[in-house]
């Protein structure tokens, strides 16, 4: 194995994956350095088990909402054993077999950047003749509530990888992280509680967030909102936390999901002039400014804490350290194939909760906040045909928010049972800057849910005229 690529990729993840896929296939050499398994969070703690954790009881609550369709369990055991199919029972022998098949080297280890284009990893010094590319992803935040960090808090890691499920679970938080575990522990029988400092979901519209707490007490999860966490401890098998004005709840577990932190304070950023522990800047085309070898890709530079933009930003960071290695002039004008333009205000993303919730783009108050003339178009969900013919009593709602000086769409949220199904066509309207008038023409198949489509583009009619 030798000691000099062209591209070092720090992390085995699919971001990491990616960049150095798209580099070899560009004609370079690439090594991906890896202190755990190959395959990354997302395939081990994160998307893939947690995911696996929801859908079981998502789809046990659709059966049962639709008429003729009786009884049904779930069997917590066989939930655990299906999650754990899904991560490969936490090996990656797979993951390095594709690495192989594709051209890309591996160097288990932790690796620090040591010097310009050069990595050390446990000892043995590799230089890269065009790039290094940081992917090294995000660790989960323990904020300094006292008590918290001595008391053995869940993180996202152990929820989504435990051998058992808890008689309680305490989740401090309230975006997705915390929505997701209650969703899935409730469904398998905890006892879940959910303390929010303010509310949930909060960078969605806010009624996604009122619907998935409401969706979360129908599953019998004990939501408090508005509530401070002030104080955790371990006593026993037990844990003790305190809310609010002195009020304690006790649980067998605590998870806390209060948000993420860059993974970047031991990889030897303050050798190239930069600070551990926090997000690296990068341009457009992920590339460190002031530096013509240094990237970052993914949850480090801190543009959009998501495996699929994270991804999404690798195959722009393999192609741009590629072209720049053959001495092209690459192009950075946004929505270009060495530009990660989806980052600032076309992101979607799915929240797989009770019920879900699927958006992209800009919510309402944010687009106002950019300085744009919108309207906010609503919608019922429960009245589309296919919603009624989906689900029994179907209980949900969709927006579309239109900038009413260029007539496209600036976002768009869904939120109910299985909408993430309709996300896409939203990413597609939104990303391409479809006119309203040409989305008239966009004719949804009926009876299905996406006749949503044709009713808010009526509404936004109606309210125009």
């Amino acid at each position: 194995m030798s000691d000099e690529y062209d591209l070092i990729v720090l992390g085995g993840g699919p971001v990491g994956e990616n960049v150095a896929d798209r580099a070899v296939q560009g004609g370079l050499t690439a090594v991906i350095v890896e202190s755990e398994l190959v395959g990354g969070e997302c395939s081990y703690w994160a998307c893939m088990p947690s995911k696996a954790l929801l859908r079981p009881g998502q789809a046990l609550r659709a059966a049962q909402h639709v008429r003729g369709v009786e009884g049904g369990t779930l069997k917590p055991a066989e939930v655990l054993a299906r999650r754990d199919s899904f991560t490969s029972h936490w090996t990656d022998d797979s993951q390095v077999q594709w690495l192989e098949s594709a051209g890309i080297d591996l160097v288990r280890g932790h690796g620090r950047i040591t010097a310009e284009r050069e990595v050390t990893v446990d000892g043995r010094v590799i230089t890269a003749r065009h790039a290094v590319a940081v992917c090294t992803g995000s660790d989960a935040a323990i904020p300094g509530i006292p008590g918290l960090a001595d008391a053995k808090p869940w993180t996202s890691r152990e929820a989504t990888s435990s051998d058992h499920v808890p008689d309680s679970l305490a989740i401090i938080g309230g975006g997705v992280v915390a929505v997701e575990m209650a969703t899935a522990y409730a469904q398998l029988g905890s006892r879940v509680t959910v303390i929010a400092r303010h509310g949930l979901l909060e960078r969605m519209e806010p009624f996604a967030g009122e619907r998935v707490a409401a969706g979360l007490q129908g599953l019998g999860v004990d939501v408090r909102l508005n509530t401070a966490t002030t104080a955790v401890r371990r006593d026993g098998d037990q844990v003790v936390v305190t809310i609010g004005e002195g009020e304690q709840i006790t649980a067998s577990e605590v998870l806390v999901a209060t948000g993420r932190v860059p993974r970047t304070r031991d990889i030897g950023l303050d050798a190239v002039g930069l600070q551990p522990g926090s997000s690296i800047e990068v341009d457009d085309t992920l590339r460190v400014p002031g530096s013509d070898w240094l990237y970052a890709v993914g949850d480090v530079n801190g543009r959009a804490l998501l495996t699929h933009q994270g991804k999404y930003q690798g195959r722009a960071a393999g192609d741009v350290i590629a072209a720049r290695s053959r001495g092209e002039v690459v192009a950075d004008q946004p929505w270009g194939r060495h530009v990660a333009t989806a980052d600032h205000a076309a992101v979607p993303q799915v929240v797989f909760s009770e019920p879900e919730v699927a958006s992209v783009g800009l919510t309402a108050d944010a687009a106002r906040a950019a300085g744009h003339e919108i309207q906010v178009v609503d919608y019922d969900l429960g009245w589309v045909a296919g919603s009624s013919l989906h689900a029994d009593g179907y209980q949900g709602q969709a927006r579309m928010v239109v900038d009413t000086e260029r007539e496209v769409l600036r976002g768009v949220t869904f939120a109910g049972p299985d909408v993430a199904e309709m996300l896409q066509a939203a990413t597609i309207a939104v990303i391409g800057e479809v006119p309203i008038s040409r989305l008239w023409h966009a004719v949804p198949a009926y009876p299905t849910m996406s006749e949503v489509w044709l009713r808010l583009l009526e509404q936004y009619g109606r309210q125009s005229a």
